[in-house]
């Protein structure tokens, strides 16, 4: 048992020093200088150090497997592989990889050669294209500069070959062989020689897209190579730009990750933050979703599949997500059944018979809406009513307001369903809650719902005005737009595309009503 002890403890001294990174750069002044590291697309400052007599040390057991590299001042660097290994460089400005000696390496023995000769292969290849831009096919120099293209390229892909079959379990292996496209097969014909499927080709592409690539090795994920298929993959080129399509191959692709893995944090984090940031409409359900699925919901063990968010981060990310996810695209939100100004009668708009129903938000003391609800009553009244299009339109109404309330409808002739928590109500609603809402599901009797006294929260209202479209089945088929985009929206749904616009565009309330909460 003491052999083995101390085995183990001379072995971890063994690996301590063995995962040093020593680089040398002759004719290099004394100076600081950075090691950096590569955390998707990005560069990150790693480590930094001073540089004597053009060397530097840095001590490479900190440091994650990837891309990483040398940052010297006037924005001069270069790159290589750690691996946890001793990596020992010499080099010299200003060509640091040409003129790169690899001492100690292994990964690197076999990642500089390769980036030099890719490197060169490309200079000539751009100089002979450039050629062969000028000529026509028919010259007889054009072929042959077509040929000496393709002798280049089958000499690339020789090379990438044969490192990748001799390296498989090496980060240089893996790193190339993620580089390159996949190979895609004939597509199989009938005995007509018929194409049976005119997408095949797309097909296999999208399905064996991430076949290079080795989804359990983390130090991909530090490598920009990594980011920008993803980036590619969920694209335009290979994905339709509609939430359903982008959720359905997140869930695909990030359920096949390995859970605590860099390369499922990366990929969660990255997709629920672009679509998260997205100006797309409707693309708020891909975060949303995002969220619900590997942020916000515990896994077996009770813990939050996003192992990298910090406990005291889940409430704000949280909070409220089940009320967003009913405002989602597609989603049939919550039916609100208020008062109107007579104080007295209760409308829903889950029972209006309209083609279209307008949900829409405001506030009488709004410096906004002043200007957008009086454009809605004469959207309503020279275009909605005779199409069977509704509008339903929830007031702030509560103390003071619910005199200015009124006075706003009436000043403007508002002639659509105006209906609020009036300041009756809400007191009533304050002293005897039970009179209004079901104590328990199904009780009869109540004339309103606990979601319609908190609207606010459950609509997540926080700027007004606020604008939903919902269809006759009362979905969400459009959201957060401004008065003429709702014009143009209703239009185009009812065969009206053409039809004269009574409100152009005005990008002050575009921004206003688009806004995110």
């Amino acid at each position: 048992m003491k052999n083995l002890f101390l085995s183990l403890f001379l072995l971890s001294l063994f690996q301590g020093f063995s995962q040093k990174i020593r680089i040398k750069v002759l004719n290099q002044k004394d100076t600081t200088v950075h090691l950096i590291r590569y955390y998707g697309e990005k560069l990150y400052y790693a480590d930094t150090a001073e540089m004597k007599n053009g060397q530097v040390v840095f001590e490479g057991s900190k440091q994650k497997p990837g891309i990483v590299g040398l940052f010297l001042p006037g924005q001069r660097y270069f790159e290589f592989i750690y691996n946890n290994e001793e990596v020992v460089l010499e080099t010299s400005s200003p060509d640091f990889i040409p003129t790169m000696k690899v001492k100690k390496s292994v990964e690197n023995s076999l990642f500089i050669p390769y980036v030099n000769f890719i490197q060169n292969q490309r200079s000539e290849l751009s100089k002979l294209t450039e050629k062969r831009s000028l000529l026509d096919k028919g010259n007889s120099e054009f072929k042959n500069l077509s040929d000496q293209i393709d002798k280049m390229n089958k000499e690339v892909d020789d090379y990438q070959l044969k490192l990748i079959s001799e390296n498989p379990t090496k980060l240089v292996g893996k790193i190339v062989k993620m580089s390159r496209e996949i190979a895609i097969p004939e597509a199989p014909r009938d005995d007509a020689g018929k194409i049976l499927d005119s997408n095949f080709r797309f097909k296999y592409y999208r399905s064996h897209f991430w076949d290079n690539v080795d989804l359990n090795d983390d130090a991909l994920v530090n490598n920009p190579v990594f980011h920008n298929k993803l980036e590619f993959y969920f694209g335009k080129n290979m994905c339709i730009q509609h939430w359903d399509s982008v959720l359905y191959y997140a869930f695909d692709f990030c359920d096949r990750l390995p859970q605590n893995s860099k390369m499922f944090e990366y990929s969660v984090g990255w997709i629920a933050s672009t679509y998260g940031k997205s100006e797309i409409m409707g693309m708020d359900k891909v975060y949303l979703y995002m969220l619900d699925r590997y942020y916000c919901t515990k896994n077996a063990a009770g813990k939050s599949p996003a192992f990298w968010v910090a406990e005291d981060k889940f409430e704000d990310m949280c909070d409220n997500l089940k009320n967003k996810l009913n405002l989602v695209i597609g989603a049939r939100p919550p039916n609100l059944i208020l008062r109107d100004t007579t104080d007295t009668k209760w409308f829903d708009f889950y029972s209006l018979k309209s083609d279209y129903t307008i949900v829409y938000f405001w506030d009488p003391e709004c410096g906004h809406c002043k200007k957008t609800t009086p454009k809605l009553e004469t959207l309503y009244q020279e275009k909605f009513k005779s199409r069977n299009v509704e509008i339903f339109a929830i007031g702030k109404a509560i103390g003071e307001d619910f005199e200015k309330w009124k006075k706003f409808i009436r000043d403007n002739n508002m002639s659509f369903i105006n209906v609020a928590v009036t300041d009756k109500l809400y007191e009533q609603a304050k002293s005897d809650p039970n009179s209004l809402v079901p104590v328990y599901p199904g009780e009869k009797g109540k004339p309103t719902t606990l979601e319609s006294l908190n609207y606010q929260t459950i609509y997540d209202i926080f700027s007004m005005p606020k604008v939903y479209i919902l269809d006759k089945d009362k979905k969400i088929i459009a959201k957060h737009v401004s008065i003429s985009q709702l014009e143009d929206i209703i239009d185009r749904l009812q065969g009206f595309s053409d039809a004269p616009k009574l409100f152009p565009p005005d990008p002050e309330e575009d921004e206003q009503m688009q806004k995110k909460e």
